[in-house]
């Protein structure tokens, strides 16, 4: 009896032991059937989505035009080898979508939020721009994913149907993408993957994008940094050969709280600290004298100084400032084709570091009778480099640096600033600048004249004359001419900048042209130029005999003629009054010259037929509008102008009594 209790225990021992040997394979076989992949994991590339979460309907209630607020997230996904720097991705919105805001990302044409993106629009990450690998975080979908979350207003499509784009894509250099596909109800996603065709060997020691090419280049460089503040030198330099900017204004948006201190070579437009004294800047800096900040705006505009600060210890004293806003292109002068100044930024908390450093976004740079620029998000490149300040032989290096690409833009129900009339010797009328070539005013009430009507045929004499004091010699010529006059007349061209192209010459060897320009407005333009470019005539080109007049090579193509005034005449000044201020109408201020063609170059071209006359006419860099008709040989010959023009004041004159 006493060894029965021996003999039991090993036996219980051995029944656990059998009856565990089962569960544990039976786990491990659970073990061994993972769920299926989703599309994300089988994508070896970039993974782009979009996602609808939530619609609803909002007022005012309209049942042609009804709005409904949409929500969305965009998601990026970077499941490649490498790192994915600068991501950006295009969203082909589809139903007149207004966006309202987004995480995580800023537009990268630098436009503020709302806005209209019914065309679509790019996004670029911020304030993570990077996306780093599996291979690099061992897994870690917080670097390797960022999530855009979007709310904005769209039209007509009501829940429970979805609102998606027509396509979504991975736009940064080096990727292709297929086309999106719509997965369930409500996702559009992509699989992007390394473009085999696309040379990256330009990225700096595979930390670093290369510096980008665009018209117009901003460089955002921290040359000394602190815990709570750092200094900045922004660079602007104009690249485009025909792009110049006339009183230039910077703007661009602090996204962490940031403010100016204090600035040398610039000056914000507006001198304003009331932002910080309400806001969380001066309960944290409370020993900082505000009075003295010099802008606490969260979008501030900055501008140039005046010539007579470049040796103001204060304020300019630095290379490129002080030009009263002008950039010229480098073929007129390299040196002023660059324009810089420098700030001092405080930062807020969290970013209390010397390392934590955050670009402005959403730049924006324009100025007075120049093209519209365009300018993307600022991009992490390699630091710039300055020559030592300690005359030393060697170069400094900025902290860090960021490049931000600028291009030359046609805005979206834009007009024109500067417009040209054409003429000829074998035509005594002048076609006229188009009407409202440079717009009109939208008010009906407000005119008393039609924006549709063609612009009147003028004699020569009324190109010196402004639009308001043309009506009696347009409608003598009109008269003259057996011409018929519109009811309401036709409206002015409204540009303050216009040019005449007069075809003067043509012979067997060659011909000659004359150019006339003429400012209307009241600003002086210093340092002006106007570019033409000739389909067919351009290789031609031989002088300017009043300009100082080059041929430019643009992209390949020899068809532009760079005109400027020579040295001490390079100064259009602006509209004057007349005499007799009483009697005589004002007077605009003109600069003119002939130009001189060869036929050896051009062979078979047809002067008169249209190959004479100007495909595109620019002004400071603005391209001009030009008439849609070339004057004709139709008879009425040169030889009868002199007798037509002594006429001309007495027709004038009886038409009005009548």
């Amino acid at each position: 009896m006493d060894s029965a209790p021996n003999f039991i225990l090993p036996l219980l021992l051995l029944s656990l032991l059998v009856t565990s040997i089962p569960l544990t394979t039976s786990q491990s076989d659970a073990d061994t059937n993972p769920s299926p992949p989703t599309d994300s994991d089988l994508c070896n590339g970039v993974f782009v989505s979009y996602t609808h979460t939530k619609g609803s309907k909002i007022p005012p209630n309209d049942s042609t035009n009804q709005p409904y607020r949409f929500e969305s997230v965009v998601t990026v996904l970077n499941n490649g080898r490498d790192e994915l720097k600068s991501w950006r991705v295009f969203v082909k919105f589809a139903h007149r979508e207004i966006l309202v805001s987004a995480s995580n990302a800023v537009l990268s044409d630098g436009s503020s939020l709302p806005l209209s993106v019914e065309n679509g629009t790019v996004f670029a990450g911020y304030p993570s721009s990077d996306l780093k690998s599996a291979i690099q975080t061992a897994g870690d979908v917080t670097q390797m994913q960022a999530s855009v979350e979007l709310v904005g207003t769209q039209f007509g499509v009501a829940p429970p149907n979805v609102p998606l784009p027509k396509n979504i894509s991975l736009v940064t250099d080096g990727w292709k993408c297929p086309k999106a596909t719509q997965k369930g109800k409500n996702v559009l996603q992509v699989c992007c993957m390394p473009d085999p065709d696309f040379n990256n060997t330009e990225i700096i020691d595979n930390k670093f994008l290369p510096r980008q090419n665009g018209d117009l280049t901003i460089m955002y460089d921290v040359i000394r940094s602190y815990a709570s503040n750092y200094m900045a030198q922004v660079t602007m330099e104009n690249h485009n050969p025909l792009g110049r900017l006339d009183n230039w204004k910077l703007s661009f948006d602090w996204m962490r709280d940031e403010f100016i201190d204090t600035m040398t070579g610039a000056y914000p437009s507006l001198v304003d600290s009331s932002d910080c004294i309400e806001g969380p800047q001066a309960k944290y800096y409370q020993a900082l004298d505000f009075s003295n900040v010099l802008s606490c705006a969260r979008r501030p505009t900055i501008i140039d100084l005046p010539l007579t600060k470049y040796n103001d210890s204060a304020f300019g004293f630095k290379p490129y400032c002080c030009r009263n806003g002008t950039i010229l292109p480098k073929s007129m002068d390299p040196s002023k084709s660059i324009s810089a100044f420098q700030m001092q930024v405080y930062k807020m908390p969290p970013d209390l570091n010397i390392s934590a450093l955050s670009p402005p976004q959403n730049w924006r740079i324009s100025g007075s009778l120049n093209p519209d620029y365009k300018c993307g998000p600022p991009v992490r490149v390699s630091p710039s480099q300055f020559v030592d300040p300690s005359g030393l032989p060697s170069n400094k290096t900025a902290f860090a640096s960021w490049q931000v690409v600028c291009n030359i833009t046609q805005q979206k129900d834009t007009s024109p600033r500067c417009c040209v009339s054409f003429s000829a010797y074998f035509n005594d009328s002048i076609i006229p600048c188009k009407t409202c070539a440079c717009g009109c005013s939208s008010s009906r009430a407000s005119r008393t004249c039609s924006t549709t009507s063609p612009a009147l045929l003028l004699p020569q004499q009324a190109l010196l004359v402004p639009f308001e004091n043309r009506t009696e010699l347009s409608l003598a010529w009109s008269y003259l001419k057996h011409r018929p006059v519109p009811n309401p007349m036709p409206c002015g061209d409204n540009c303050g900048v216009s040019i005449n192209w007069h075809l003067a010459t043509d012979y067997r060897g060659g011909w000659t042209a004359r150019v006339t320009v003429f400012n209307w407005g009241e600003t002086n333009f210093p340092d002006w130029f106007t570019a033409i470019q000739m389909k067919k005539a351009a290789p031609g080109f031989e002088k300017a005999y009043s300009f100082n007049a080059t041929a430019l090579d643009i992209n390949g193509e020899n068809n532009t003629i760079f005109m400027e005034g020579l040295p001490g005449l390079n100064y259009l000044v602006a509209e004057r009054d007349g005499d007799n201020p009483l009697k005589n109408p004002r007077v605009p201020g003109k600069q003119q010259s002939v130009i001189s063609f060869t036929k050896k170059l051009t062979p078979g071209i047809n002067v008169p037929g249209g190959d004479g006359f100007p495909s595109k006419v620019f002004f400071n860099g603005e391209e001009c509008s030009l008439p849609s008709i070339f004057p004709t040989s139709n008879g009425n010959k040169r030889r009868h102008i002199s007798a037509i023009l002594l006429v001309l004041p007495v027709l004038a004159l009886l038409i009005l009594r009548v």
